[in-house]
């Protein structure tokens, strides 16, 4: 049997009206077309519905028994679309992103600040943990999207370029931390003396204490793979688990340390200065991730550019 509910809804107007030129008006179809319909309908469930004469239309004793039944099944289906057009808009009031710490605390309050202006109806959940635990859980269907750094490419995950960031040197204070002797902080002025303003070259970092990330972090090993290039790649150093920490250190004096652009607003905040690391530029993209076949939140866009445009503009060029 293959009953449509356009079928049972023309049959419901016409029970009730008792005419088919009126019945096929409301339904917005040409009364042959009704006619068809009825015809099929009839055909499916094997019986005559109506009684047609040229002036009304009744229903059969077939008819008045399905009567009750269709009446049931629109209204059960109406009820459960409107359940669950209720369900899709509040699904579409909520977005679930994923970022790493050092994002959630420098650059997504800004951005949540910026989308709220424009979709203060849409509720943001964030989750905030390691580039991995986004992943898998972009994956797992259980955030909208992620932003981050790194990513693992798979089949079923698509990366999406949002800008290009850089890594830079940052210090406390005026000097490379109390380690610094004069001599490299000699060295490294001269060197700087050479590149553009904020702007230092690795070899400059020959002699300057580092503290650094664990060696697991990926950002970490792209820095381990520059700093290879002086000689001081996967060297023996003070390690922190996360950024924050990593640049409170250097404010505390215990050494200087490299850290991706994007996390200028957390060296202002804890008063470290920062330069960027050039000769060679460093660059590599952030992203946004998605889950392939999923379906898009209707307000994924929006986020995006607001917190695109919540990076510091010299931290990054769009790609």
């Amino acid at each position: 049997m293959n009953v449509s509910f356009r079928q049972i809804k023309a049959f419901l107007q016409v029970a009730r009206l008792g005419n088919f030129t009126r019945a096929a008006e409301k339904m917005h179809v040409t009364q042959a077309g009704l006619s068809i319909m009825m015809r099929e309908l009839e055909a499916q469930l094997n019986c005559r519905l109506f009684d047609r004469t040229t002036r009304i239309v009744t229903l059969t004793t077939a008819g008045e028994q399905f009567l009750p039944v269709a009446t049931r099944m629109v209204a059960e289906l109406e009820a459960s679309a409107e359940q669950l057009g209720e369900m899709t808009n509040k699904a579409r009031q909520v977005l679930h992103v994923g970022v790493t710490p050092l994002v959630s605390s420098n650059v997504l309050p800004q951005a949540w600040q910026l989308f709220r202006a424009k979709h203060p109806e849409v509720k943001v959940k964030v989750v905030d943990t390691d580039p991995q635990q986004v992943q898998a859980l972009v994956d797992a269907g259980e955030l909208d999207f992620g932003l981050g750094a790194f990513f693992t490419p798979t089949a079923g995950i698509e990366l999406v370029p949002l800008f290009e960031y850089q890594l830079m040197w940052i210090q406390g204070g005026v000097q490379a931390g109390p380690q610094a002797s004069g001599k490299t902080r000699r060295q490294a002025g001269g060197d700087m003396q050479k590149m553009p303003a904020n702007t230092v070259s690795w070899s400059a970092l020959m002699e300057t204490p580092l503290i650094s990330l664990p060696l697991e972090n990926k950002i970490q090993q792209w820095i381990e793979g520059h700093l290879s290039g002086i000689g001081r790649g996967h060297e023996d150093r003070p390690t922190f688990n996360n950024f924050e920490t990593l640049i409170a250190m250097v404010s505390a004096g215990m050494g200087t340390a490299i850290v991706p652009s994007y996390a200028i607003a957390a060296c202002r905040r804890h008063g470290v200065q920062a330069a960027m690391l050039a000769d060679p530029t460093a660059r590599l993209n952030f992203y946004r991730i998605t889950k392939r076949g999923r379906a898009i939140a209707a307000t994924m866009d929006d986020f995006t550019a607001a917190f695109i445009a919540a990076v510091p503009s010299e931290v990054s060029s769009h790609a």
